[in-house]
């Protein structure tokens, strides 16, 4: 038998947001640092590897789905991630009272606890080959866009999240680290860099910006002063940086200049949540909810270009008809650029279950409805004015009609995206990760189409 049969091979399943998605990178990358191998099928691994997600219930669900079917058509399951710390009612374990035959459970980003299991149930090679590693570590990303995760957890405690019960308070991470894993994504080839945490604005409190040092320089470890580093570093690579998850605090206002370079994408992911002061104060959220109209005015003025996502809750506990309207006017006023709305939903854990007045379930779902029929109208008006303007874009997909690109306005998943014609000069080629300029010819309420000049 030769070497490469004999190598152990771990099947992966990685759940949830991107701050799992990077949780998984990391397990995987040590993996391969120690010599293990990665498995595409069931049949094909020595033992699985489930990264799950427990924030709502139909993500729970999903999870101990991907549980069960691991175990039956493996047998051998290691679970990680945000459900493997949270307990039931009773304070029982939820995976090992659904899945009791998983060979061991951890909580989220607990890469070293994930390495001990599998050690102990798939013996690492004798010789790691440490070279085939690349710097930038394993992605699950495509090659040309990478999320940077530059904290862990969370410092608030939002009524209706549990996600600080599961990933427990701030943690940054030192800004050299930052900067370095920064730096070997963008000589990896790397075009747009996602910044991402749980609070993106809070960078650093936990430490009290302590300086670190970066290339040699001071640099506090800081919100502002990480951005800017990231985007001159960017700069010297053609690449974008995209800022995820910010609170509107006001040392935010400190970063919207430097989006008129074109490095740092003029884009904010801004998760306000709700409007109405007394809804903002029940979901105890940590912003002043009077003042965002007044910033998201400012952060245009100083950024024209400036594209505004945010994500709003729908019913939540207590909510009335008047403050329901107050949402409303709100985004008819604010017209937010990406939205995103969610009907209130129970989460096991959250203090917001215990709140008065609860709405009913149909109530819920019918005002979620209404905001996104707002949206859309809104959404189709902003894109319209695009029309007959050049973009910079950069292409995720290349097929024989044309492709499929992202212009600063669109995250990747998450957001639209820009239907690019086939070129009639030969002379033009379309390749992934590459960026060209686009003239928007057409649009609807969430996408756009143009064609290359």
């Amino acid at each position: 038998m030769s070497d490469s049969l004999a190598t152990p091979k771990v099947g992966f399943i990685s759940l949830g947001c991107p701050k799992a998605l990077v949780d998984s990178e990391q397990i995987l990358t040590q993996l391969r640092a120690e010599g293990y191998d990665t498995a595409k099928s069931y049949d094909g691994a020595d033992l699985v590897i489930v990264n799950t997600c427990g924030f709502i219930d139909a993500a729970v669900a999903e999870s101990l789905d991907a549980i069960g079917e691991a175990l039956s058509e493996n047998g051998k399951v290691i679970v990680t991630g945000c459900l493997g710390g949270k307990k039931d009612a009773s304070g029982q374990d939820v995976i090992r009272a659904v899945h009791p035959k998983v060979l061991a459970v951890t909580g989220p980003h607990a890469l070293a606890e994930v390495m001990d299991a599998v050690h102990q149930h798939l013996p690492k090679p004798h010789e790691p080959f440490i070279d085939l590693v690349p710097p930038q570590g394993i992605r699950l990303t495509p090659r040309h866009y990478a999320y940077l995760k530059i904290s862990e957890g969370c410092n608030h405690r939002c009524s209706f999240c549990i996600i600080p019960s599961m990933r427990g308070d701030l943690v940054s991470r030192p800004i050299a680290d930052v900067m370095l894993e920064a730096e070997n994504l963008f000589k990896a080839g790397v075009k747009e860099l996602l910044v991402i945490s749980q609070d993106t604005s809070a960078y650093g409190v936990d430490v009290k910006f302590r300086t670190g040092f970066w290339q040699g320089r001071p640099v506090r470890t800081h919100m502002t002063d990480l951005v800017a580093s990231l985007g001159v570093l960017a700069k010297a690579y053609g690449a974008w940086v995209r800022l995820h998850y910010v609170y509107p605090y006001p040392h935010v206002d400190d970063v919207i200049p430097l989006m008129n370079d074109g490095h740092v994408l003029p884009y904010l992911d801004v998760p306000l949540q709700h409007s109405h002061p007394d809804v903002l104060k029940r979901m105890k959220r940590p912003a002043n909810g009077e003042k965002n109209i007044e910033r998201i005015r400012a952060w245009r003025a100083a950024c024209p270009d400036i594209t505004i996502r945010s994500t709003f809750i729908a019913g939540f506990p207590g909510e009335t008809e008047e403050e329901f309207a107050h949402l409303l006017d709100f985004l008819k006023e604010a017209q937010i650029d990406r939205l995103g709305c969610f009907a209130y939903s129970p989460v096991e854990g959250a203090t917001a279950n215990a709140l008065a007045s609860p709405v009913p379930d149909e109530v819920r779902e019918a005002r979620r409805e209404r905001v996104m029929q707002l949206q859309e109208s809104i959404s189709r008006e902003r894109l319209q004015a695009k029309l007959g303007k050049t973009f910079k874009v950069l292409i995720d997909q290349v097929d024989r009609n044309g492709a499929t690109a992202r212009s600063s306005a669109d995250a990747p998943e998450i957001d639209g995206v820009v239907y690019v014609k086939l070129p009639y000069e030969p002379s033009v080629s379309l390749k992934v990760g590459e960026f060209i300029d686009v003239t928007i010819t057409a649009a609807d309420a969430h996408d756009l189409w143009g064609s290359v000049d």
